[in-house]
């Protein structure tokens, strides 16, 4: 499976905006990628063949990351914490299409 993927690392300077996403498979995000998240400032965002996105903004100085599925128009996501090894196993076996039922454990939060 096939997704658009949009990034900043910021200790690399390198980032590709959400209009400029580029096509990668789940295993190159989950190899690539995720491993390059390090700064307060990194994210990672994947969009899915419906343009949902699923977001991932690393939280270093805790050791975690937040997860969220945004919604724009509610100016809100639905969201929560994961470590590297739940967010890799959610990559693995990441939806074709991103809904709040495909991760478990979202909560609303209003921006």
């Amino acid at each position: 499976m096939h997704y658009r993927v949009f990034y900043l690392f910021d200790r690399a300077g390198e980032s590709i905006s959400s209009a400029s996403a580029i096509e990668m498979s789940a295993r190159a995000i989950r190899e690539q990628l995720l491993p390059r998240l390090q700064t307060e400032d990194d994210y990672l965002g994947i969009i899915d063949s419906h343009d949902n996105v699923l977001q991932i903004l690393c939280e270093p100085d805790a050791e975690r990351f937040w997860v969220e599925l945004p919604v724009d128009a509610a100016k809100a996501s639905y969201g929560r914490h994961m470590g590297l090894a739940e967010i890799m196993d959610l990559i693995k076996d990441l939806p074709a299409v991103f809904d709040r039922e495909a991760i478990p454990g979202l909560e609303y939060r209003p921006w």
